[in-house]
């Protein structure tokens, strides 16, 4: 039975994998259909004006969002599966029933979910709700989270500055709205990104998180990304900016800033 959590957490996590994958298909094989029609017919581009071309990009754009996610999905899935076999290493060399009680009391957090093993990680989290006109996005800590409401319980760190009279502020969003960072002390868990992608990052010195642009990939896993902020213009140029890879996560997909 301690392992029925886990194995429920790694089917849902496959199956939201194989929903992605089958969706990218979708729009793959649409896309697939859209160049071989203009290949036959390359007057179809003139005739059809930028309607064609603009669905061509629109199928483009949603294929990405949805390999963003589908590479976030993945990370969190390598996380469980990863804790889960350290879980089953210690339960066959522990061959104390005392023992195995203890670490059953340690561990009970890390069996609820993957989501549950990042308590007290700092992480991504969006604040505003759904139909906001922007998405706000600060590095919070997590302090719980309620398996069967799948929902985190945070904490905004940093003090506010509002009417309120600012104090650290908690917050309880579900899953959707929370990032994981790449580990610190494992670059191989940050994903490369090329340049010219689109990511969220923290902007140096704060602790939110704004939509930016790739200017340089990483030539190693340890390198920190140069980037450019939207909305960070100076003297008419967005400059450079220096950020830790493990303060970069994919950008969500409907982003709003």
């Amino acid at each position: 039975m301690s392992n029925t959590v886990d194995t429920a957490t790694i089917l849902e996590l496959s199956r939201e994998l194989d929903k992605l994958r089958k969706e990218q298909e979708g729009f793959v094989s649409e896309i697939n259909r859209l160049h071989k029609k203009l290949q036959s017919n390359p007057e179809l581009v003139e005739k059809s004006g930028d309607d064609l071309l603009g669905k061509l990009r629109e199928l483009y754009q949603k294929a990405k969002e949805l390999t963003e996610n589908e590479l976030s999905v993945s990370n969190t899935l390598i996380t469980e599966l990863d804790s889960f076999m350290l879980q089953s290493v210690h339960r066959r060399k522990d061959g104390s029933e005392q023992k195995k009680k203890r670490m059953k009391a340690d561990s009970d957090m890390s069996r609820l979910s993957p989501a549950a093993s990042l308590k007290g990680e700092q992480v991504a989290a969006r604040v505003t709700p759904d139909g906001a006109e922007k998405h706000e996005w600060f590095v919070v800590k997590v302090i719980h989270f309620d398996r069967e409401a799948k929902e985190f319980e945070v904490l905004d760190e940093e003090p506010g500055d509002d009417e309120e009279g600012g104090g650290q502020r908690k917050y309880k969003l579900l899953m959707s709205r929370i990032i994981p960072f790449p580990k610190r002390n494992d670059p191989t868990s940050a994903p490369d990104y090329p340049t010219g992608r689109h990511v969220l990052a923290v902007y140096p010195g704060t602790t939110a998180l704004y939509k930016a642009t790739v200017v340089t990939h990483r030539k190693k896993k340890t390198d920190d990304y140069l980037l450019e902020f939207d909305d960070d213009e100076e003297d008419g140029s967005l400059p450079q900016r220096t950020v830790p890879f493990h303060k970069v996560v994919p950008l969500p997909e409907g982003h709003r800033q």
